[in-house]
């Protein structure tokens, strides 16, 4: 039964991503603004909200024990972006190389991945920090949460602001098939418009969210039958269920060539997942230093860290995210054995 929710679940997930994906383009395209603004914001933010208010809930919910909340909260704050950072981007290797071959090079736009990865490490850096912080000095920790939310702020208007530049350039979003609703619904002749392509998007932003949530039920269903804690539960499974599938977008898009929108999908969701959302985590949680956490917190910086580093020494390849794959993989030996 476990098995059968979680093969629907994704399946589900997969029809609103390409739902989604399909609906994005023609929105980008409409509003005439680069890949970089629809990945790294609209597809980013937008599929990163349903997983958001798994640590929300979480903290501000009266289910279960304080202590419970608070473990769920900061696993599934500080999951998210070790995920991206790791899992994620091996797995956009690996359907690359299916597709393209081992060598072929990954060509996104470089100063809006760049941006995105700095941004990231910033913000990621700052929450770092706050873990080491007494719980005593709290005018402290408020202020480093401030922090965090004015820096995402001034991430979003400078990769707004690198817009128009980018689609003089020629990197303005481009679809590269016709509406999905539009061709469905062909005889009845409906017509391609903003309203249709927002209609769209929502549909497939509505199947995402349905099938997260079942994707959700089935993992806590076999977790609780393999009988993991609270903390290493949220770091490991909450972000893989709500988060993993969604980034279905990014594979989709690596797949069609468009790098610009399949990277801005992930690391426009690092910066919302590693600036917001521990905000929220250095507040109303303990957020204090713990094996688990450090290791997340370290791995994370160091996979970021590491694609950046690549970036800026020249081609990046698929082969070359192989070394976040061994990250992710570091992390599992460090809180399961």
């Amino acid at each position: 039964m476990t098995l059968g929710i979680l093969l629907i679940a994704l399946l589900v997930i997969l029809i609103g991503a390409e739902t989604f994906t399909n609906a994005l383009e023609h929105l980008g395209e409409r509003l005439k603004i680069s890949e970089g603004v629809t990945g790294s914001i609209f597809a980013a933010v937008g599929t990163a909200l349903p997983e958001t208010m798994v640590p929300i809930v979480a903290i501000l919910s009266t289910a279960s024990t304080q202590a419970v909340r608070e473990e769920v909260g900061v696993g599934a704050i500080l999951g998210a972006p070790l995920m991206l950072s790791t899992l994620t981007m091996f797995l956009v290797a690996i359907f690359a190389i299916h597709k393209r071959g081992w060598q072929d090079d990954f060509h996104p736009e470089r100063s809006g991945l760049t941006r995105d990865l700095r941004w990231f490490l910033l913000a990621f850096g700052l929450s770092a920090v706050a873990i080491f912080v007494p719980h005593h000095v709290a005018w402290v920790r408020a202020l480093l949460a401030l922090s965090l939310v004015l820096v995402y702020f001034i991430y979003l208007m400078l990769t707004i602001r690198a817009s128009a530049s980018l689609v003089a350039d020629g990197h303005a979003t481009k679809a590269g098939e016709p509406l999905f609703l539009v061709r469905l619904m062909g005889r009845i002749n409906v017509p391609e418009n903003l309203f249709t392509v927002l209609v769209q998007l929502g549909m497939g932003l509505a199947f995402i969210v349905f099938g997260a949530h079942g994707f959700v039920q089935g993992v806590e269903q076999l977790s609780a039958w393999l009988g993991i804690s609270a903390l290493v539960l949220a770091l490991l499974i909450v972000p893989v269920a709500t988060e993993l599938p969604e980034k279905v977008n990014s594979i989709i898009w690596i797949r069609k060539r468009k790098d610009t929108l399949a990277f801005g999908n992930i690391t426009g969701a690092m910066v919302f997942q590693g600036s917001l959302l521990p905000a929220l985590g250095i507040l109303l949680t303990p957020w204090e230093p713990r094996r688990e956490v450090m290791a997340g917190l370290v791995l994370t910086i160091v996979a970021s860290a590491y694609v950046l580093f690549m970036l800026r020494r020249g081609n990046l390849r698929p082969v070359h995210l192989f070394f976040n794959g061994f990250c992710y993989l570091a992390y599992l030996i460090t809180v399961l054995i």
